[in-house]
Parts: C-alpha cells; sequence; structure tokens
C-alpha cells in the first residue's frame, strides 16, 4: 500500500517534469518552433494541492468521501499552509463497525467535521522539527500530542506516520490510524 502510494507520487513528479521539459510553442508557416519559455494559460502540471493529492490517492478514498461530505474541500483548497495527517482506508476500517457509515449521515456533518479538522494543523511541520511531547494545535481548537522514540514519530501515541507528501499548499502525512478529538 505504501510503497504503490510512493511509486504513483514518483510517477508524477517524473510525468510533471518530463512535460515541463518537452512544452514547445508550434507556429505557422517555416518559422522553426523554439521552447515556451512563458507559461501555458491553464496550468495541468503544477505541483497538486492536499485535496489533489489524496484524490489521487486509492488509498485515501474514505477520506476523500468524508472530506467532500463534511463541506471540507474548498477550505482545504485556499493557501494555507496546513500540515495534513491523513489516515489510510486501512486506518479508517480500524474504527468500530458502523462509525464510519454513521458519521457520513447528513445529522452528523458536524462530527465529521471536527474529527476532520482535528487532522489538520495550519503551518508546515516537517518530520524533523517534531520533538518527544510536542504539542500541536489543530484546526479544530484542539491538540494532537508528538511523541519521538528512535527517530520514530507517533501521534497521540498510537498513529505512525507512514509517508510524507508535499503539496502545494502544504504538507500531508500518511497516517495508519484515524486521529479522534479528546471529549469535550
Amino acid at each position: 500500500m505504501k510503497k504503490s502510494f510512493l511509486l504513483m507520487m514518483l510517477a508524477t513528479s517524473a510525468l510533471t517534469a518530463c512535460n515541463n521539459n518537452s512544452r514547445q510553442s508550434t507556429t505557422s508557416g517555416s518559422e522553426p518552433a523554439l521552447a515556451s519559455t512563458v507559461p501555458a494559460a491553464e496550468d495541468n502540471v503544477s505541483q497538486h494541492d492536499v485535496v489533489q493529492v489524496a484524490m489521487g490517492s486509492k488509498d485515501h478514498s474514505t477520506l476523500v468521501a468524508a472530506v467532500k461530505n463534511a463541506d471540507l474541500v474548498e477550505p482545504l483548497r485556499k493557501t494555507g499552509p496546513y500540515t495534513v495527517f491523513a489516515p489510510t482506508n486501512e486506518a479508517f476500517s480500524k474504527l468500530p463497525a458502523g462509525t464510519v457509515d454513521g458519521l457520513m449521515k447528513p445529522d452528523q456533518k458536524d462530527a465529521l467535521a471536527d474529527i476532520l479538522q482535528y487532522h489538520v494543523s495550519v503551518g508546515i511541520y516537517k518530520e524533523d522539527m517534531f520533538q518527544d511531547g510536542q504539542v500541536i494545535g489543530q484546526v479544530n481548537s484542539q491538540n494532537i500530542t508528538i511523541s519521538k522514540k528512535d527517530g520514530k514519530v507517533k501521534i497521540n501515541g498510537t498513529a505512525n506516520i507512514l509517508a510524507a507528501i508535499p503539496a502545494s499548499n502544504g504538507l500531508i502525512y500518511v497516517i495508519d490510524e484515524v486521529l479522534l478529538p479528546p471529549k469535550k
């Protein structure tokens, strides 16, 4: 799962680099085609934002469906920067049976949004910046706690970071657990 996601991201980066190097302008008549130094009006090869990255991952379809259901797509596409802790589909499957389906119901939209916002920090937190015991405020006004031992990072003592993926408006950490906010 981790390898396929990382391979997909590397392939996307490689294709982006190839596309950027092969762009040429064409002219009519006998003028030679010259390499374009002017960016195209529509840029389809730029680095994707955090939502687009998640949408491109088969391992995050549950997260994407939840983000859409909670009407958080547009807020997460804004400038940021954000650090997003993105649980995999497998992480969601570890929740008690019926939890995800229950949260997707219209009357649970606020609870779903609260959980999803608990996975987002304003600012970019690179892995080498994390310190054992560090507390980071989340968008839902609650905190997560970082633990670091032997170079391995855990969030709230349970979630492991599987991969880090840069995005145009932040950084995504793929994690293996869903972070549940403390009871208010």
